[in-house]
């Protein structure tokens, strides 16, 4: 039997209190800055997908897409999306081998739209630039567009669709892009 009549307990004071506390935020600090000393930041490179594999799928359900038959050397394809349905829409994004981005979308929208989800969410931040004639199955002129922080679009339409090709990749990564471009049946 205890002593002191109260089982279980022990002298408790602010004192302790506060010490157990200023140990406590020393640990927390502590562990944080060893942490910070000793682990790296990892840059996570995003994988490659296999989009021709998508764009087959969708051109078996009849949906007509313009995708680049192959991407040049060094560059992968990161994100690829299609929306069927009524209004389907495509989507892909690429990396180039420089590690700027490239996107590609197709859907059935105005074109200030997608300039507005894609480019810049301000119009008054979208400049017209000159269009883009090229040697291209989809189009061979291409109306151009660029916004305060660099990114440069394409815009040409398809059928009922409009083809946004956009990015902060130089212009000559999306006119490569652009003349890659086809709507041919894949092969299985």
């Amino acid at each position: 039997m205890s002593e002191s009549g109260t089982p279980g307990r022990y002298n408790r004071s602010v004192d302790g209190l506060v010490a157990a506390l200023v140990i406590t935020v020393v640990a927390v600090l502590a562990w944080v800055v060893f942490r910070a000393l000793t682990s790296q930041d990892e840059e996570i490179e995003p994988g490659a997908v296999d989009y021709l594999e998508t764009v087959e799928l969708a051109q078996d359900s009849d949906i007509e897409i313009a995708y680049p038959a192959e991407l040049p050397d060094g560059w992968k394809a990161t994100n690829v999306t299609v929306v069927p349905g009524e209004q389907p829409a495509f989507g892909l994004s690429i990396l180039t081998d420089a590690g700027t981005f490239v996107g590609v979308r197709q859907e059935d929208e105005s074109l200030d739209d997608l300039l507005a989800t894609y480019v810049d969410e301000e119009p008054e931040n979208i400049s017209e630039e000159d269009a883009l004639l090229v040697d291209s199955p989809i189009a061979t002129t291409w109306e151009g567009y660029s916004d305060e922080g660099g990114d440069l679009a394409y815009a040409a339409e398809l059928g009922e669709d409009r083809l946004l090709v956009y990015g902060s990749a130089s212009q000559a990564d999306l006119v490569l892009l652009i003349e890659s471009l086809t709507t041919a049946p894949l092969t299985p």
